[in-house]
């Protein structure tokens, strides 16, 4: 339910640019808003009066708001805007999360920070400069061209070592990311005008209608199909910073239209497996990641590879990887159980799958070695291992996926184990 606060109308009102500045933030904040649903807003709010806070509210909810997948931004949105006594303290809280009082009265709701971001995101800019001076300054020209963008920097900056706003600008990033995967062949075939085979089953139906004369030949192709992507990623301590940014990245993969994968699932584990496939549908990631988090109820816990694996391979394998499925598992590989049961749900899920693409964040050491008896007993039954510790390594995955010889660097650590 929404909760809301008192309105308190000042002594001149300017309802109709309050009503335009409103619309300006619901658009920052992710939602179409155009002038005409502004005029009729202000003409709705005539029309219905301005005297209750809850006929004011559904107004302009009717007026800008067309999709379920909005209603939890606009309601942020709309209680920070309209008169909360403590808004801004509570969009400061949110925006510098390096400051203790206000944010620990309550965590930030879903999709609330979305809403602090709108209605702040220009105050900087609104803001004169202290340093700047009347007199005459000179400017000094600096050939930039071989410098590196922040985007370019953002790319391969680890997500660790991201600052608030970076994190912010990385979500950003990510959600913009695409990983697109080739159609793959089936057995079964289609009708086509310029096919490679011969469709005599179609051929002689066409000649039955024309009196047992063959005028024509049919002609027919392999059928097309695009297979399903599975991501196990580990939530767990040592990985729950890398884990949130790349349920970031799969909720836009997820939500993608076009993209060519028949579906996808998400399943996150630590002490135990889950499944968030139906929380990664909702349009809005802060409300899918919430959901996500609280059905997930071992974030920064321990880690058991073994035993969740074996949990996926039991329940869910035969679910979800059918028809050439592409499996990407997300974990550092640390785990303490006996790495004769990890390599043999390693190897059952190697063996379900058409790719197993293992995304390892301890990559980006130059100096990593497969020592870890976690580690070793897994290297042997994936595709590919990569690093997964940056938004560049997450685009370097479509080359992984399209190409079938690519092992990143699994041969080279083999070859440092023996194997």
């Amino acid at each position: 339910m929404v909760e809301y606060l008192p309105l308190e109308l000042p002594e001149n009102p300017k309802l109709t640019h309050n009503i335009a500045h409103f619309a300006r933030a619901l658009r920052k904040a992710g939602i179409a808003v155009g002038p005409g649903a502004v005029l009729d807003a202000v003409r709705a709010v005539q029309a219905a009066g301005f005297t209750e806070k809850r006929d004011f509210y559904w107004v302009l909810h009717a007026c800008f708001i067309s999709k379920p997948e909005q209603r939890r931004v606009f309601s942020q949105v709309f209680r920070l805007y309209w008169r909360d006594p403590r808004f801004m303290e509570h969009m400061m809280a949110m925006m510098l999360p390096a400051i203790r009082g206000v944010q620990e009265d309550r965590p930030a709701q879903a999709a609330e920070k979305r809403a602090a971001e709108a209605l702040l995101g220009d105050a900087d800019r609104d803001m004169p400069d202290p340093t700047d001076s009347p007199e005459e300054e000179v400017q000094i020209e600096i050939d930039a061209a071989l410098t590196m963008s922040s985007e370019e920097r953002l790319r391969s900056l680890d997500f660790e070592q991201m600052s608030t706003a970076e994190m912010a600008e990385a979500k950003r990033m990510l959600a913009r990311l695409k990983l697109p995967v080739k159609p793959i062949k089936s057995r079964r075939s289609m009708a086509a005008h310029y096919g490679r085979l011969m469709d005599w089953r179609a051929t002689m139906r066409r000649a039955m209608r024309q009196g047992g004369e063959i005028r024509s030949l049919a002609h027919q192709k392999p059928r097309e199909r695009y297979p399903n992507l599975v991501v196990i990623c580990d939530i767990s301590g040592s990985m729950s910073q890398y884990s949130r940014m790349v349920l970031h990245f799969l909720h836009a993969v997820a939500n993608e239209k076009g993209a060519g994968w028949a579906k996808v699932h998400g399943f996150t584990f630590g002490t135990r497996l889950t499944n968030i496939t139906r929380h990664l549908a909702q349009r809005d990631v802060d409300a899918a990641l919430a959901a996500a988090g609280a059905e997930a109820q071992d974030w920064e816990g321990g880690t058991r590879i073994g035993a969740c694996l074996h949990d996926f391979n039991r329940d869910w394998s035969r679910r979800v990887m059918g028809q050439g499925a592409v499996v990407l598992l997300i974990t550092d590989g640390l785990d303490r159980d006996a790495p004769d049961d990890l390599a043999r749900e390693m190897q059952r899920l190697h063996l379900s799958c058409k790719r197993l693409i293992w995304l390892n964040p301890l990559l980006r050491w130059e100096g990593f070695a497969p020592k870890a008896r976690g580690i070793a007993a897994m290297l042997p039954h994936v595709d590919a291992f990569r690093a997964g510790h940056s938004i560049a390594s997450l685009e370097e995955l479509a080359m992984a996926i399209s190409t079938t010889r690519d092992s990143g660097e699994k041969d080279r650590l083999m070859r440092m184990i023996g194997a």
